[in-house]
């Protein structure tokens, strides 16, 4: 049966799709280009057409795959109620008892870009909009006198840590945290960073 003819997009598109499945599968630093073109039923040279090399295609993959988060994201911080609310859906949905991101492939990503420079850049600038979005949130309800926080980037920056450790424990050590204690955590977590009554 003959292969449909895909526009450059829908190829990019598709071998990205292929690249999340196979680094989920594999690992980023035993997955190879081989392992892509395969799945696809594609040539090497078609994946190193779009991509180059390896690392881009694994840059590119990351990439890929927070968009949805970062949009869902935006979405969540974006809902026309008290900016507490906003912050509230935003971490019990990016907490790891929740749906944002696939643990696994970022635990893997952020082992993976001590050593790529490529994959480095992605993961610091994915990292930076995530911080910058609950930030300008923070700022917000600040503004309008919802809660107090002096320091709303420091406040991201501190949230987003614990959630990624706490990430780390629930995907590499299952049952060392559980899972309603760890919400629970990030629950008193932001209350402390905004000052809220009970956490002072």
């Amino acid at each position: 049966m003959a292969r449909v003819r895909l526009s450059v997009a829908e190829r990019r598109e598709e071998l990205l799709r292929a690249a999340i499945e196979q680094i989920q599968a594999r690992g980023v630093a035993a997955v190879r280009i081989a392992d892509v073109a395969s799945a696809l039923g594609v040539s090497n040279a078609l994946v190193l057409y779009h991509f180059s090399t390896k690392e881009k295609l694994v840059a590119a993959a990351f990439a890929y795959a927070a968009e949805d988060d970062l949009a869902h994201l935006r979405k969540l911080l974006g809902r026309r109620t008290s900016a507490l609310r906003r912050l509230r859906a935003a971490v019990r949905w990016y907490a790891p008892t929740g749906q944002a991101k696939g643990w696994r492939l970022w635990i893997e990503g952020w082992a993976a870009a001590l050593r790529e420079p490529a994959l480095r850049d992605v993961t610091k600038s994915l990292d930076q909009q995530w911080k910058a979005a609950i930030a300008e949130v923070i700022a917000e309800g600040v503004a309008a006198g919802e809660f107090r926080c002096p320091d709303p980037a420091a406040a991201a920056l501190r949230l987003t840590a614990l959630l990624d450790g706490l990430a780390v424990q629930l995907t590499s050590y299952p049952g060392a945290v559980p899972r309603a204690r760890a919400q629970e955590w990030a629950d008193e977590a932001l209350a402390r960073e905004l000052d809220l009554p009970g956490q002072r």
